[in-house]
């Protein structure tokens, strides 16, 4: 009987670790496909209830990732991880509507560099356009009736750079500057965006994107490590907040656990922020 239930516990980690590999490499209809195998063996196990969720979810199957995470909360009442995506998915309706167009910034481009790299709280959202997106989808930014306005990679509008900071980047891309932005971290109520300097025009020599004066709503990016003493192999992690020095590779860790699938709504009481050096 203890072999038994060694064997048992041994073939759900092994599935569970190939679940997570497949959503690593995107393949979200085979994680979905594997995970259900698992409930089959194992009925009331919560992660992998999550998983399925979050599969479900980046195949654009609403109905079915919300009927996956209320599973999750019949078993686990307090689970914050399928409380915080059904939030989410509130505000989609059943109807199936795959993320087509949508590309991840590389976990690279997240290194944190002073002056060059930034996060702010996005103004005038879009619920409904922001609720299909997760952390790392990169997102569009253009100039529209003197706004900095952030778009999908479909072109659906999803909010607005806030109007300081818009005003100080439009300036330097008029002057030539480049940048790129993406996700950072989301839930039902806001989004947080980042933004990276790729270019500096001459021009612009020596003057920084984001120069994290005390009092603006833009601060630069900052080294976050997660604080949760819950965390395991599963998608268990109820943040979706991109992560940079963690232990190991840092642009490994940043995209393991945003395809883990148990990132995708933020919280930034799970998350602390680690003190400049």
């Amino acid at each position: 009987m203890v072999f038994q239930a060694e064997d048992r516990a041994r073939v759900k980690k092994q599935q569970a670790d190939l679940a997570i590999q497949l959503a690593l490499q995107g393949r979200w209809a085979d994680a979905a496909q594997l995970n259900r195998a698992i409930i089959e063996s194992f009925p009331t196990d919560v992660d992998a209830f999550n998983r399925l969720g979050k599969a479900m979810t980046e195949l654009g199957q609403y109905a079915e990732a919300r009927e996956a995470y209320m599973t999750a909360l019949e078993i686990d009442s307090l689970n914050s991880i399928a409380r915080k995506n059904l939030a989410r998915l509130a505000a989609l309706g059943d109807e199936s509507a795959p993320r087509s167009g949508t590309q991840k910034l590389s976990p690279q481009m997240f290194i944190e560099e002073t002056g060059k790299t930034g996060v702010t709280t996005l103004t005038r959202l879009n619920t409904e356009i922001a609720a299909r997106l997760t952390a790392g989808d990169q997102v569009q930014l253009a100039y529209q009736n003197g706004a900095l306005v952030v778009r999908s990679a479909d072109g659906e509008p999803v909010g607005e750079v806030e109007s300081k900071l818009a005003q100080r980047l439009l300036k330097f891309m008029d002057s030539g500057n480049l940048y790129v932005a993406a996700i950072s971290a989301l839930d039902d109520r806001e989004v947080k965006l980042f933004i990276r300097e790729t270019f500096q025009h001459p021009s612009q020599l020596g003057r920084l994107s984001f120069p994290g004066t005390s009092g603006e709503s833009v601060r630069p990016y900052l080294k976050r490590r997660a604080q949760r003493p819950d965390a395991d192999e599963t998608y268990g992690d109820d943040g979706d907040e991109w992560e940079d020095g963690v232990e190991g590779d840092p642009a490994d860790a940043v995209a393991h656990r945003r395809n883990r699938g148990e990132i995708d709504d933020a919280d930034d009481g799970d998350v602390e922020e680690e003190e400049e050096e």
